[in-house]
This record gives C-alpha cells, structure tokens and sequence, in this order.
C-alpha cells in the first residue's frame, strides 16, 4: 500500500457499501456478502426487449437494493469502486471475450448537476480499471424526463426512454459493446439504449447492472 494510500484510508477509512461498516480495505464486509441477495446460474442472465442479454450480480432486495439506493441517490459515490468490483466479475464470468468496448447509460445534464456525480459512469469506470481500460462515452442524454421508478407500467416506461438517448455514430461503428448500469427493471432503458447503439453500427450490445428484479 502506498503511502498516499495509506493516509486516504486514516482520514477517510473504506466502508462496506451496503451496511457502512468500517473496513481495514475497500470491499464487502464478510456479514454482508453472506446476506446479500446473490443471483445464481442461468438466473443471473435476462433477456431485454429486442433481445438484448443483461447479466446481474444480485438481485434488487434486501441489503442489495438499500447499498445501491445509498449510493446512487445519498452521496454515497465512495462504494463505486467496490461495486465496479462485483461488475467487473460478474461480466468475466459471463461475458469474457464477447465485448471490446464499455460504455454506460448516462443520466441528463440537469440530473448530473443536481446529483453531483453520474452513478452508472462511475460503475463504468470502475470496473474499467480491473480490465486496465477506460469506458467510452457513446451515449448522450441531452433531456431530461420524468424518473423511470415513478412508472410501474411497462408501456409507460418504454415511451418515457422513447428517443431520450442519442449514440456517438464516429465511435460506435463496429463495437461490440458492454452497456453498464445501476438496477434493470422491465430493460426499457437499457433495450432503447442498445437500440440507439446498434443502429448507430454497434455489432452488438451486451448489458451489465449491479443488480436486477425479479420476475413474477
């Protein structure tokens, strides 16, 4: 450990991302990572609108969706490296080899501003510094619309996302891309940004979030 290191964690000690335990290192607390809500086999892969593959590491309850609550909307940026962790695993598991770029769904100007910081695009680069690489920005979302938690229908959720995003064509053509974000739902914001990406010449789109709900 580098001294630079070492002086961050005395002032600034890690802390577990989903229960705030303090740590001697950046990572999961031993309580938690028994207790989370962990997805296993084929269960941890869905298939989004247009057929896009998602892969998720954990299901959106419990232990799980308070951390990741805490993180995306409480400030809580500091747990991104740990949870660009739990990503970076679970793509090598379940995409090694398939993709040869990473990009993120990004969030409106008017959102990162209030925000403070674009939760998904620190996940992407997280996870980014295991593979030695830097997520590309392919995606833009230069308007704001109504939250897609505050929209339970399907229909309502799929016309919310409608055109929202627009692809970076010069840097998509080719690609086969990995498209990380934070929960997956019903996919309508993941399926209509693979849709943008591919028909801006993505070769293909695979999706990777934190966590993701389960299906009744």
């Amino acid at each position: 450990m580098s001294f630079g290191t070492w002086l961050l964690n005395l002032f600034f000690p890690p802390k577990c991302p989903f229960c705030g335990a303090v740590l001697d290192a950046p990572g999961i607390c031993p309580k938690c990572r028994k207790a989370l809500p962990w997805t296993q086999g084929a269960e941890r892969e869905q298939t989004l609108p247009g057929g896009v593959r998602c892969v998720s590491p954990l299901w959106y309850e419990d232990l799980a969706r308070e951390g990741i609550l805490r993180y995306k909307f409480r400030g809580a940026s500091g747990a991104a490296d740990t949870l660009g962790d739990l990503l970076a695993d679970c793509a090598a598991e379940a995409y090694s080899g398939d993709f040869d770029t990473v990009t993120w769904v990004p969030i409106s100007p008017k959102r990162l501003k209030k925000r403070g910081y674009d939760q998904a695009r620190l996940l992407a680069q997280a996870a980014c510094r295991r593979w030695q690489t830097k997520p590309l920005p392919l995606l833009k979302k230069p308007r704001d619309n109504p939250p897609q938690s505050g929209l339970h229908d399907a229909a309502a959720r799929r016309a919310n996302v409608l055109g929202i995003y627009q692809a970076d064509t010069k840097q998509t053509e080719g690609r086969r891309v990995l498209l990380i974000d934070d929960i997956v739902t019903t996919g309508a914001t993941l399926a209509e940004c693979a849709r943008e990406l591919k028909a801006s010449g993505a070769a293909e789109v695979l999706c990777l979030t934190l966590a993701c709900t389960r299906k009744n």
